[in-house]
């Protein structure tokens, strides 16, 4: 990996359902066929009630910024030609929280509350990356 390329993520078990959907361009989150709770890391339990009967669900891709900050010093090569860039908490419309950048917007128009909806990145030819932008 060249300096300038942006670091990948690399699917396991666990995740390899979400970046496939991400890839084709729906935002999937896991819910629990045993009680409904919606959660975002992905986990081999349900969080609410520990059961293993967890699955993928695709979600609106609307929400809310719940927080975020205004990064000016770049962790590697790639994102310092982004910079400076916003990295935010988004709260779906579902509830789950999930973080991600918010692009396609100067840092300055970015506030807590805004509503915004994911555009999806293509990183390679195999992944996408869940972004999101204000919805004006």
């Amino acid at each position: 990996m060249s300096e300038a390329q942006r670091p990948l993520p690399r699917p396991t078990e666990i995740t390899a359902g979400y970046w496939q959907a991400a890839a084709q361009g729906r935002l999937v989150v896991q819910g629990c066929r045993a009680c409904g709770h919606r959660q975002f890391y992905p986990r081999t339990l349900c969080v609410a009630c520990g059961s293993d009967q967890v699955e993928w669900a695709e979600v609106s891709a609307f929400g809310s910024i719940y927080t975020f900050t205004v990064n000016h010093r770049a962790p590697n090569a790639f994102m310092k030609a982004r910079l400076p860039y916003v990295v935010a908490i988004v709260e779906l419309d579902e509830g789950v929280r999930m973080m991600a950048n918010i692009i396609n917007a100067p840092p300055e128009a970015v506030a807590i509350g805004k509503r915004v909806r994911v555009v999806f990145e293509k990183a390679s030819e195999d992944v996408s990356l869940p972004q999101f932008e204000l919805i004006d």
